[in-house]
């Protein structure tokens, strides 16, 4: 606020109740009024002279004073929309400040449970996975089990047809050998003197006939029963033969399976680790923005207030009353006198 004249003291606690009603206002006006008509003009003497132009200056004092008072209250007025909205900031940054670290367990707890639900749903997959391969396995073994039994009773009918083959040949060759018997033997009976010597002839040759049919009926027999026994040899080692492709093929499926699986659960752990990381360090660097700017905020405060007490105390020193002079700093720092201003 200006400083007082010999007219007129406007007190600051006063000045809203003087520039707002009229009751008050003008016993100001009228005192300085009083004051400078009382005032006996006498243009003839210096001293006269002088003693106008000096109560002229203080009623020009005085109205400098009065509107430079009202001007100051109308700066305050405007600032306080200013401090308001101020004050707002300052009640929203603290109070996000406190919500956020309020809710920060929570959040660290919803983090947590995110975490626990993609183990657990990476697990059950696993688990899905180890039934189905189990299930693929047993499904397997049965019908290999399957292929086996028939494979064994494709060898019983084979070596059954083929003794039944051989047996066949041997009863066609005694039938054969009685049908060559009884024809030799009436043979014998009619031509028993006159062909007894073709007849010898002729028995040894059925007899040589018959040991060369048993020997081959022996030999298609002895082939059979090879062939048999081969063949079910070749059939058992490629039914073992598949049985073992079939077990490397599910094992192999089963690595593939589980090491996929195990990738997978290592992505989602990875993706959940990642996103807890970056959480957390946008978090940690939310705090250290918030503490540099406050750790700025507190340290131009203290210069500003430093320099604003520096000003103060050189006005009391040049004279200014020091609540004046508080006004007087504060209305230079806010820039609300015109070629006037502090430089921090």
């Amino acid at each position: 606020m200006s400083e007082a004249t010999d007219l007129v003291v406007i007190e600051k606690s006063n000045a809203m109740a003087v520039f707002t009603t009229k009751e008050q206002l003008d016993p100001i006006i009228e005192a300085i009024e009083k004051e400078a008509r009382s005032l006996v003009p006498d243009v003839s003497t210096k001293k006269g002279r002088d003693a106008i132009a000096s109560m002229a200056h203080k009623v020009a004092r005085s109205k400098t004073y009065i509107d430079n008072a009202g001007k100051d209250l109308v700066a305050e007025l405007k600032a306080l929309p200013k401090q308001i909205d101020e004050s707002r900031r300052l009640v929203r940054e603290r109070l996000d400040l406190l919500k956020d670290e309020v809710r920060r367990p929570l959040t660290e707890w919803e983090t947590e449970q995110e975490r626990i639900a993609a183990e657990k749903a990476a697990e059950e997959e696993r688990l899905r996975i180890e039934a189905e391969e189990k299930a693929a396995l047993e499904a397997l073994k049965k019908q290999f089990e399957s292929d086996h039994e028939m494979a064994l009773l494709m060898n019983d009918a084979f070596d059954r047809d083929a003794k039944a083959k051989a047996e066949e040949a041997e009863r066609q060759r005694i039938a054969h050998e009685e049908e060559l018997k009884r024809q030799a033997a009436e043979q014998a009976k009619r031509e028993a003197e006159e062909k007894a010597a073709a007849e010898l002839a002729a028995a040894q040759k059925r007899e040589a006939d018959a040991i060369a049919a048993k020997a081959r009926a022996e030999l298609l027999a002895k082939q059979a029963q090879e062939r048999a026994e081969r063949e079910a040899k070749e059939a058992q080692e490629r039914t073992a033969k598949l049985a073992q492709e079939a077990r490397e093929q599910a094992e192999r499926e089963k690595q593939e399976a589980i090491a996929a699986e195990q990738r997978k659960a290592q992505e989602a752990a990875d993706k959940v680790r990642r996103e807890a990381e970056a959480k957390e360090a946008a978090r940690l660097a939310e705090e250290r923005r918030i503490a540099d700017e406050a750790a700025k905020r507190a340290a131009n405060v203290a210069h500003q207030k430093r320099i604003n007490n520096e000003a103060k105390d050189d006005f009391v020193k040049g004279g200014i009353p020091e609540e004046f002079a508080c006004k007087a700093v504060e209305l230079l720092a806010k820039r609300q006198v015109r070629n006037g201003s502090i430089n921090y």
